[in-house]
């Protein structure tokens, strides 16, 4: 199977296009303390707008338990942002916007704006994700290689982080059939340093580079799993070609699963420790690859779907405007350390769906509450 080159567009028909005082208003929005993208979410769909969910934080982390009010970005420091941004080649799209990935856009945790740097027409064509050990055996870089150019010749982009070891080894191979990479810091900011240069190869062959982190911002250890989750939602499939136990490339493998993305593994010898994490994924279920055959048949049902971008949370109870203090107290009272799904806390508190996601907002913004992936939550 093999896609035509620039015709074969892994998008809904784009159909946002903010203003600037609505790209400044979700930047102020999603900088400011406690907004993260689900946050973001749930505050735009109940409010209309980002404006009006600025106008509202102060209360809502009040009624939180908050002792102070967070920080919240100011539209000077916005603007800032994005005109230092703009200098940088670098444009800032939101779901739905050109540019803008459109299986990325469908996510529950999408980014809210991306910070996007190269060709907007690339970012909008199918695209397979390559993962793999740092510290990749030479069969597993060259393996790697290889799946990569044939991906490409049939019309693929491929996506990865930049990272040492495999996905070095899969830009590197796609640098002349376009390919992505998603950085786990700002722009300014490559990990490892030493892959710069990787990086203007690829943004100087119609490839492009994604971030949802500001400019100057160094990448820390808990930012490299929030970038994995961006790898996997932009992408149909993520394929693991080494990776060990508790290895970074499994995260990105299960939060494929959770997208509803296929996952792919290449299998290895078992004395290889560098393959006990992909031998595993195969005993789990991961369609087994050893071609890029494998790859491409699997997915051309997928990409003969249409894709939609929800239209709001996938739970549209609306929010209650001001709970009363027990239903509050009873909701905070079942909470704790361990995490406990949204659904759980709805049946044995006996409150509305809609008095539960406003007590979890009130708490997440006043920094409270910790969101985990299936719609899990734990106090902080």
């Amino acid at each position: 199977m093999l896609l035509p080159q620039g015709d074969a567009v892994d998008a809904i028909n784009p159909s946002v296009e903010l203003t600037e005082a609505e790209r400044i208003d979700r930047l102020r929005l999603i900088r400011s303390d406690n907004v993260g993208p689900r946050t973001f979410r749930s505050l735009v769909d109940h409010f209309g707008t980002a404006r009006a969910a600025l106008e509202r934080l102060p209360d809502l982390a009040r009624r939180g338990g908050a002792q102070r009010s967070g920080r919240i970005c100011s539209a000077d420091e916005a603007k800032a942002e994005l005109d230092a941004s703009r200098k940088f080649g670098i444009a800032w799209l939101a779901p739905g916007e050109d540019g803008y990935p459109a299986r990325l856009a469908t996510l529950d945790d999408a980014p809210p704006l991306l910070a996007v740097r190269g060709d907007n027409a690339t970012l909008m064509r199918p695209m397979i994700a390559i993962v793999g050990s740092r510290n990749a055996s030479g069969a597993g870089l060259k393996f790697a290689g290889q799946l990569a150019r044939e991906l490409g010749d049939a019309g693929f982009i491929v996506i990865s982080g930049l990272a040492r070891g495999v996905d070095q080894a899969a830009h590197r191979a796609s640098v002349e059939s376009g390919t992505i990479a998603v950085l786990a810091g700002g722009h300014d900011c490559i990990y490892p340093p030493e892959h710069g240069d990787l990086l203007a190869s690829i943004l100087d062959h119609a490839g492009a580079a994604i971030s949802e982190m500001p400019l100057g911002r160094e990448p820390r250890a808990r930012d490299f799993p929030r970038r994995n989750r961006l790898i996997s939602g932009a992408a149909l499939g993520v394929v693991v070609v080494e990776a060990a136990h508790r290895s970074g490339s499994l995260i990105t493998a299960r939060m494929a699963a959770e997208q509803g993305r296929e996952v792919f593994a290449v299998p290895g010898s078992p004395l290889d420790p560098r393959a006990a994490g992909t031998n595993d994924l195969i005993k789990q279920g991961a369609t087994l690859v050893t071609e890029a055959a494998d790859i491409i048949n699997a997915v051309a049902p997928i990409m003969e779907r249409p894709l939609m971008h929800p239209a709001s949370e996938p739970d549209s109870e609306p929010f209650e405007s001001d709970p009363q203090s027990h239903d509050r107290d009873q909701i905070t009272g079942l909470l704790g350390p361990v995490p406990i799904s949204i659904d759980d806390l709805v049946r044995m508190s006996g409150a509305s769906p809609a008095i539960v996601r406003t007590v979890l907002l009130e708490l997440e913004l006043a920094g409270r509450l910790e969101r985990h992936g299936g719609g899990l939550v734990s106090l902080l």
